[in-house]
């Protein structure tokens, strides 16, 4: 009788049926795996690096030989066949949010707490002392103080200056200090508004400077938008930041030039005024700003409306304006004397009937 192969793993030995007894195979009966560059079979745990010592590893079990092939285990794992899926897959994609309601420039403006650096609080403790006249003129009776808002007179009591701090912005018709964001729409009102802070009086006028020009610029992530204002030898003290979900104010004093620079700006997107900082450094003014919205900005402002009106000189008194005569050159008159003649339909003669 022909001899038969025996598919047990680890034998591969061909065998007589006749001569098949309990004890004639010795076989894996577990898989063999391979991990980690490892090969070995389950059912021992005898593992190997080279590939031929695991093939030559003797079986671990004795049995009778097969002429059965083993079922090989799966090597792909899932239902391919999606007609036969039970469960249907329904892709969901999230909702498409709204756009953000743009809140108006008009919201008071608020002053951040700025980080100063220790290289520019000593920048400007080695600045030198502003000169002084030394023949300064003595303060006249009745001088008024030079502080905004006061208008108290030297000679009187020595009362204490209330004073507004800030700037004035004149922003859509609105009038007010940036220090306490107290609007008007008449002027009047703007000039009578009593100051929000107590001081000294000053009843010199500071000279003033020339403006400072400064460099500045802007990079962004998905989150923050990062402004740098590129600024050495400022006083910390007297700069600062406002803004609000929308604008952005930076002002920065230099005392040495006794000069401002100031940048107003209306922001193409909108901030969350909680999350947003300043840093004065020795060598920038640097302003992180939170984004409301995850997402990119096109442009860091929106550009400001320039609006040229022509103004039209207006005569209220005619009997005061002045005749207008147009310049008339007698050269330019042509006085050949012209021939007369009839034109082609009165030369032709009329046809009675």
């Amino acid at each position: 009788m022909a001899a038969q192969l025996c598919y047990n793993r680890g034998c591969g030995k061909e065998y007589k049926i006749r001569e098949n007894e309990e004890d004639s195979c010795r076989y894996h009966p577990g898989a063999p795996y391979f991990h980690e560059g490892y090969k070995g079979w389950t059912c021992c745990q005898n593992k190997s690096t080279d590939f031929t010592t695991f093939l030559n590893t003797p079986g671990c079990s004795l049995g009778k030989h097969s002429n059965i092939k083993p079922i090989e285990p799966e090597k792909i794992t899932g239902n391919l066949n999606k007609e036969s899926s039970p469960e249907e897959v329904i892709e969901v994609r999230p909702p498409i949010q709204p756009a953000m309601t743009r809140p108006s420039s008009d919201i008071p403006l608020v002053r951040q707490t700025p980080t100063v650096a220790a290289s520019l609080k000593q920048a400007v403790a080695n600045l030198p002392a502003p000169a002084t006249d030394g023949e300064e003129a003595a303060i006249k009776e009745g001088e008024s103080c030079k502080n905004n808002g006061c208008k108290e007179t030297y000679g009187g009591e020595n009362s204490e200056c209330k004073y507004h701090p800030g700037v004035p912005v004149f922003h859509e018709g609105m009038k007010y200090w940036s220090c306490c964001q107290r609007k008007t729409t008449e002027f009047q009102h703007f000039l009578e508004q009593e100051g929000c802070d107590i001081g000294k009086h000053k009843w010199t006028a500071d000279k003033k400077g020339a403006d400072i020009s400064c460099r500045f610029d802007w990079h962004q992530t998905a989150t923050h938008v990062t402004v740098a204002i590129y600024a050495k030898k400022y006083d910390p003290v007297k700069s600062f930041v406002d803004l609000n979900p929308v604008r952005l104010v930076a002002h920065l004093h230099f005392p040495v030039e006794n000069g401002d620079f100031d940048l107003d700006l209306e922001l193409k997107g909108v901030v969350e005024m909680d999350s947003c900082t300043a840093n004065m450094l020795g060598t920038k003014l640097e302003i992180k700003l939170k984004k409301a919205e995850i997402g990119s900005w096109p442009r860091l402002d929106i550009p400001k409306k320039v609006v040229q009106v022509e103004k039209e000189e207006v005569i209220k008194d005619m009997s005061k304006a002045e005749p207008s005569v147009d310049a008339l050159e007698l050269d330019d008159l042509d006085i050949t004397p012209t021939k007369l003649t009839l034109s082609k339909d009165a030369q032709t003669k009329p046809k009675y009937a």
